[in-house]
């Protein structure tokens, strides 16, 4: 695997991780009538992101 493949890589999976945690912090950010007017729980929200982004 050459240098550049390796940075590729690392980027690709810092930009995943940083849009991760900016899912999970707006996820945080909402309070239980948000929650509830979205008819879901903040752990299955939790669950789908991390499905969708890390497969």
């Amino acid at each position: 695997m050459s240098l550049s493949s390796l940075i590729t890589r690392a980027r690709a999976s810092y930009a995943r991780h940083r849009r991760y945690r900016q899912m999970v912090d707006e996820i945080n950010g909402l309070d239980e009538r948000d929650l509830a007017d979205l008819r879901t729980s903040r752990a299955d929200m939790l669950y789908q992101i991390r499905q969708q982004i890390y497969g």
